[in-house]
């Protein structure tokens, strides 16, 4: 089979995590005989340096028409206060293939315990699938803009809820039959809606699951007092988008968390969760092994191959387990060659 991957590197570090994945997902299509290309256009603050546009008409063709996406990062000081950030195409990509469920693992492979800022008994045997709605919430809402006054609506609807919340109790069936739906009940209307839908779905379909409900301020010091304890976890935009930010510091590096961003439209969208980090753009310091298991979650989400996921995923353990790494997590390897020996041990 063949598929087409529409490639945004993007801004920042991202065209050198970007082509370190590529380079390791062109090494596994090789090893299991599947065809993939990629196909390059501009998006975010290249784009807008190009075009004037984060996500101009060619690229939101393109995304339109490929079979998966895969961008490196987004962002940077040099567009900061300009008519348009790059972030707002970031934005607009999700909303417009309907990218509404964002899977997040965190994940501490064996023997990287002490890489952890937490005690190595703490941080063993973390696992947490993050689902966070992307389409929704405060980043979608109405906005005024001011000086003296300005305002973010954060809205969801009963159908929104609901179809994320379902991709969230499907991922617990499939793992440890726990889920942990987080939100502000005590307090915001959004999220006593997001609890009572919650509730309800897992009443009519998903029984089966261990569902508890946990308040954002609770479940951010959960994280680090015993996050091995957590399964799965669900949750609005922005929560979503703090809490698995913080989650990946327990790993030791952001560096190391990938993504999926999944919905309605045929082709996911698979990025690495850190930045554009522009204070080391293109001095080749990156860590790509977020980008790399994006690149696996590709595989197995978008073209439905997993056994060049796996692969992916037991050569990064493996070169990581040989005490390879970035300097982020004690290495001395650079982007390249980092990825170089993940190609390397795919090919063997």
């Amino acid at each position: 089979m063949s598929f087409n991957i529409t490639y945004l590197p993007g801004d920042g570090v991202g065209p050198e995590v970007a082509l370190a994945a590529r380079k390791v997902a062109e090494a596994a299509a090789e090893k299991f005989a599947l065809v993939i290309a990629f196909h390059e256009f501009a998006f975010g603050g290249a784009a807008i340096d190009a075009h004037g546009d984060p996500f101009p008409p060619m690229t939101r063709r393109a995304c339109a028409e490929a079979d998966a996406i895969f961008l490196g990062a987004v962002g940077g000081p040099k567009w900061e206060g300009g008519a348009v950030r790059p972030e707002a195409g970031l934005l607009d990509l999700r909303k417009a293939l309907g990218l509404y469920a964002n899977l997040r693992p965190i994940r501490i492979m064996a023997g990287m315990e002490v890489l952890s800022p937490l005690k190595v008994e703490r941080a063993r045997d973390v696992d947490i699938l993050f689902v966070r709605e992307l389409t929704g919430g405060i980043y979608f809402g109405k906005r005024v803009e001011g000086n003296e006054h300005a305002s973010d609506e954060c809205a969801y609807s009963r159908e929104e809820v609901e179809r994320v919340a379902r991709v969230a109790f499907e991922a617990a069936r499939a793992r440890k039959g726990r889920l942990a739906s987080v939100d502000k009940a005590n307090v915001l209307a959004t999220s006593r809606l997001w609890r009572a839908v919650v509730s309800e779905l897992h009443e009519r379909d998903y029984n089966g699951v261990e569902l508890s409900h946990v308040l954002v301020d609770a479940m951010a010091m959960k994280l680090i007092e015993r996050p091995a304890a957590f399964d799965v976890v669900l949750t609005e935009n922005m929560f979503g988008d703090i809490l698995s930010d913080e989650a990946s510091v327990i790993t030791g590096s952001i560096g190391l968390a990938p993504s999926a961003s999944l919905g309605g439209a045929k082709a996911g969208l698979y990025e690495p969760i850190h930045g554009s980090a522009p204070d080391i753009a293109g001095q080749d310091k990156a860590n790509p092994v977020g980008a790399i298991l994006s690149a696996a979650m590709m595989f197995r989400h978008s073209f439905d191959a997993e056994a060049p996921a796996k692969a992916i995923e037991d050569a990064v353990k493996a070169v990581l387990a040989a005490g390879f790494g970035t300097a982020d997590i004690g290495g001395n390897d650079g982007c390249a060659a980092f990825s170089n020996r993940v190609a390397a041990h795919l090919a063997a």
